[in-house]
This record gives structure tokens, sequence and C-alpha cells, in this order.
């Protein structure tokens, strides 16, 4: 479906297992490749500003690598609750405040995509609302202890036990809580012309 990008070196770059997963389902070849990019961004920043700008820093790492015929994804995934943002937690404490501050809340999940070649850049991003139940303090300890939530924004994956017994509801597109907004991405390429 998407042959007009025959002529590209699609590269991923995410280190992501779910992003990986998520993009073979296009049933385009890509590769990965990944640089290590420092996560920050400025403070005045919020929202949907924050993903965007990190998509773009990360495509801005690229740059000296990038062939002419080198097509790039780069994504980067917060979750945005009451005002702040949620990245990686950086250990187990911060996990657990971060899963009971979203326990019985509506947060908002924001991924965004950068595309790019040496000459064009598309920057956009999608939003989905998700809605956890209340979350016992034995259910936030079972998942932690049994799952790995140390690489994922908020502290769990959507995918994982805590989104089959937590998660109430998702107004928008579930693959975006997983981290990369699938069927936007693949509209965006359909379009992408060479």
């Amino acid at each position: 479906m998407l042959s007009h990008l025959k002529n590209y070196n699609i590269i991923l770059a995410s280190q992501s297992p779910r992003r990986q997963e998520l993009l073979s389902g296009l049933n385009i070849p890509f590769e990965v490749k990944v640089i290590d990019v420092e996560e920050t961004y400025p403070r005045e920043l919020v929202g949907v500003d924050i993903p965007m700008y990190l998509a773009e820093k990360k495509a801005n790492a690229y740059k000296d690598i990038m062939d002419d015929n080198t097509l790039l994804i780069t994504a980067d995934t917060i979750v945005w609750h009451e005002g702040k943002v949620y990245n990686k937690p950086k250990d187990k404490v911060e996990a657990t405040a971060m899963l009971k501050a979203l326990s019985g809340k509506t947060h908002q999940v924001i991924t965004g995509v950068c595309l790019c070649t040496k000459t064009k850049r598309k920057v956009f991003h999608v939003m989905s609302e998700v809605r956890f139940a209340r979350l016992s303090p034995q259910e936030i300890s079972y998942y932690l202890e049994n799952y790995d939530p140390y690489d994922k924004a908020g502290a769990y994956g959507v995918q994982e036990w805590i989104g089959y017994i937590g998660v109430e509801f998702i107004e928008g597109s579930y693959f975006n809580v997983m981290g990369l907004p699938i069927q936007r991405l693949y509209n965006e390429l359909k379009r992408w012309k060479v």
C-alpha cells in the first residue's frame, strides 16, 4: 500500500519494541538506528509542545547520517495529567507515585512524531484520553513487581496487565497509548510525496 516509498531507506529511530512492532504492521521495510538523545526540553513547554519538540530534537540528532534517500521516523510519548508531564519513571518510588496520581482519573497520552528527509519535514501529534479505574495499592505493587514500567511514559503499558484491569475507557487511538499513532502515521506516509 505504501509502494511509493520503495526508494527510501526508512529508519525508525526508536529502541521501543512496541514502536517497532507497530511499524512492522504496515508491511514496509525499515531498519532501526538509535542515537542517544537527552530527552530534555525547555521548561516553558507544556502539553503537546513537549513530545513534538522531543521528536524534532531526536530527528536533528540524525542529520549527519542521513542520505538523500533516507526517510527518518522519530517519536516521543508523554502522559499529561493535571498540568504535569509524566515521562519514564526513574525508580519504583516514582512509578508508584505516578500510578497513584493516575488512579481513578483521566489523563492524556500525547505522541509527537517527526517524519523527515534531508529536504522535507513533517511534525504532528496525536492525543488520546485514558481513564483509569481506582487502583488499589496491592494492584499497583503487583504490576510494578511483575512488569517493567521503567521504559514507559506514565509508568504503564496499556497492552500489559495494568491496562487489562485498570483502563476503563480510551477516547482516541489505542496504538497512540502504546507509543505510536500508527493509523495517523500511515495516512501521513500515504500522502508523503517523493
